[in-house]
């Protein structure tokens, strides 16, 4: 980014951060953690950190301000914030940096003391940063230190290895400002990665050049060596890896013992043994091999998208803390298939590759949700429905689903002044709801707030798992309806994360705001299903707004569930690991909580409405069979653009080429099985963006 660029970036930063602040009732700096924390963790710097702002201000002191462990891998992660409260961009140089990581790494030894254990308060941030590295020191092969900062390094610095600390390696990374506003303004949100081959591996890469389709995909073939891998991983982590398969290792893998077992006695089989890797790259940089033959010596945007699991037990097999069971990667190979794929169609193919690369694995189709078609329907009816006027307003808004990230900020970036205040007029910022907080939202109210407590993207993951086979069961359902009672629990869910912040009782004791209003919200919801009610989402539609009943029921209901969430049993000393338990869920749901609230015209009865739903389904199934006609007559028109796009996509059948051709003479009488196979490629086709009439049939619109 240019200077002006990177000046305008700060300023909707600080604008973002602001709204942030104000709308979860939080400091500045909570707000600014976890802008930054979002952001890393999925661009694959780290995994959901926990927000624990430990710090020690005396000299030589510590400071942690948010923490995440990986048993089964044996990655600590950790981060420091350096939040800046000046309107104007400030630089950060080496010696501030190195000032930073000392803090944690002072952290890092005090926290295996047990006379520090003993000393801070249980509840404390300290404590609850500090007891994981304490208890969990045997797992821990790797710690992994992010800075956070809104100042501009001087010197763009790549992630390194800052020698050991508790015997393991301590790896350093610096999420500065102008990296930050370049990865949210990266293409398909990812920030490319650049690897210097020559530099890591001693010499380029020997590679076989395999397959080219016009200068647009070319395709190589690799050998490449265990220790290459292992230091490159040690290095980036999971940015290695493409998002889809990031999720499901970071969610999911624990290390393959099998893999491990044969690193550590059949290094020099590990080649003939193992699957190898798939890989794409942005680019390559070549090199003629003195022994002749070609080499990779530099690659620009590598991403993993088959062999992630392979690549972190490489990894982990070298970290062996047990020195006779280390494996010796000098003789360890692994073969690699990279594609290069031109940097314009990056963003369509890379997740083809990743796709159909781990078909035969168990990555389902779940972790693919980020690209699933329910998507597009919601953005599509996000753009279309209009909200009604809130109280006191004369017109309505819009909610802003954002399907790939970056789409709210770009249109707020671009166009005229005049053109963006309408933007924002129509869809303001406190009415946008991205992926993570579909899942949120959606899960807390299915009273499972114990998973939502596990983090943005396992909580993502396992909503995508359930909500993707009820897609496939039937679509009828994601309509509008639905889209508005996600909605409702957006208003909700964030009327009682504010409220929850701005309590005196809160104010007093900070800590796991996350937790006491999923936990409260997924009881109170829990307690009127027990009863046979539940809250009729289409009032608080309606009225955009969270009811004075509803407030004035979690205001009572939030402490109580504070005070439970806190009391863990004593063989859980950390509160936010308590609260990603099953028990910490079946403790709450089973206490009896007092709030003395009446809730009149604020209910339904459960039966009734779940009745009213099925009826609504059934409706639209009924309605869809009915528009297809209507999209046939617009066929009748024109053929071409359905029948070119098809095969384009290659969705075209014997079949619905033959009711294409029979249109086309203007016979709309199909018969029954080419109008089955007409009407599943017209769906398939409208899933893929293709534009179809304005009907409320396969319109994801509706």
């Amino acid at each position: 980014m240019t200077g002006p660029e990177l000046e305008e970036a700060f300023d909707r930063f600080w604008e973002d951060l602001l709204f942030e602040a104000e709308a979860s009732a939080e400091p500045q700096a909570a707000a600014f953690f976890r802008l930054y924390a979002k952001l890393a963790a999925e661009n694959g710097d780290c995994i959901d950190l926990t927000y624990t702002p430990a710090r020690n201000e005396v000299r030589g002191g510590y400071q942690v301000d948010g923490f995440a462990l990986e048993r089964d891998r044996g990655d600590l992660f950790l981060a420091i914030s350096d939040f800046r409260t000046g309107r104007e961009l400030q630089t950060l140089n080496a010696a501030q940096i190195d000032a930073l990581f000392d803090r944690v790494r002072r952290f890092c030894e005090l926290a295996i003391d047990p006379s520090f254990i003993q000393a801070v308060d249980e509840t404390s941030p300290s404590f609850q940063a500090a007891w994981p590295i304490h208890a969990g020191r045997s797992h821990i092969k790797r710690i992994r230190v992010i800075a956070f900062s809104n100042a501009r390094l001087s010197t763009r610095r790549k992630p390194e290895m800052a020698g050991e600390v508790l015997g393991v390696p301590f790896v350093c990374s610096v999420l500065d400002f102008a990296r930050y506003a370049s990865i949210l303004a990266a293409k398909g949100g990812v920030e490319p990665i650049e690897i210097d081959v020559t530099s890591v591996n001693g010499a380029p890469l020997p590679c076989l050049p395999a397959h080219s389709i016009d200068g647009e995909h070319t395709s190589y073939l690799v050998a490449v060596p265990g220790s290459f891998l292992a230091e490159i991983y040690g290095l980036y982590g999971a940015k290695l890896l493409e998002q889809n398969v990031r999720t499901f290792l970071q969610a999911r893998t624990k290390v393959n013992t099998g893999i491990i077992r044969t690193l550590e006695t059949a290094p020099e089989m590990f080649f003939a043994y193992n699957n190898g890797l798939t890989a794409t790259a942005a680019g390559i940089t070549t090199a003629p091999l003195p022994g002749g033959g070609l080499g990779i010596s530099s690659i620009d945007n590598l991403q993993i998208v088959n062999g992630g699991q392979t690549t972190a037990s490489i990894l982990y097999a070298s970290d062996s803390q047990r020195k006779d069971r280390r494996a010796d990667l000098s003789r360890v190979f692994v073969q690699m298939k990279l594609s290069v794929v031109n940097p314009d169609h990056l963003e369509e193919v890379v997740p083809l590759i990743s796709r159909f690369a781990n078909t035969q694995n168990k990555i389902s189709e779940a972790d693919f949700f980020s690209s699933h078609p329910i998507h597009l329907v919601l953005e599509r009816i996000s753009r279309n429905q209009s909200a009604p006027p809130k109280a006191g307003s004369l017109s309505g808004s819009k909610w802003f689903y954002e399907r790939a990230r970056g789409q709210y900020r770009d249109q707020l970036a671009y166009g005229t002044q005049a053109e963006r205040k309408r933007f924002e007029r129509e869809f303001p910022r406190d009415q946008f709801i991205d992926k993570t907080d579909l899942a949120k939202f959606e899960v807390t109210f299915e009273c499972r707030p114990h998973v939502v407590s596990r983090g943005a993207q396992k909580c993502f993951l396992d909503y995508a798992e359930k909500i993707g086979k009820e897609w496939e069961v039937s679509e009828a359902r994601f309509d509008k309806h639905w889209f508005r009672n996600i909605v409702a629990e957006a208003i909700i869910f964030r009327g009682v994360d504010r409220l929850v912040g701005r309590s005196d009782w809160y104010q007093q004791d900070r800590g796991y705001k996350a937790q006491i209003v999923t936990y409260s919200i997924a009881w109170f919801v829990h307690h009127l299903r027990e009863r046979g009610q539940e809250i009729d989402l289409d009032v608080i539609w309606r009225r955009q707004e969270l009811p004075a009943e509803i407030a004035s029921s979690m205001e009572q209901i939030a402490p109580q569930v504070a005070v439970s969430i806190k009391d863990a049993p004593p063989t859980m000393k950390n509160v936010g690991e308590y609260c990603k338990q099953q028990a910490c869920w079946a403790a709450v749901a089973a206490s009896h909580y007092v709030f003395d609230v009446q809730l009149d015209g604020l209910l339904v009865d459960h039966d009734e409405a779940e009745q009213l739903r099925k009826a609504a389904v059934a409706a639209r199934k009924v309605d869809q069979s009915i528009d297809f006609d209507q999209v046939l007559v617009a066929m009748l028109a024109d053929t071409q653009p359905y029948l070119s796009f098809a095969r384009s996509r290659r969705l075209l059948t014997p079949k619905s080429d033959a009711a294409i051709k029979r249109l086309t003479r203007g016979d709309i009488r199909l018969p029954a099985s080419e109008r089955n196979a007409l009407k599943y490629m017209i769906e398939k086709m409208a899933k893929a963006g293709f534009e179809l009439p304005q009907t409320p049939d396969l319109q994801p619109s509706s």
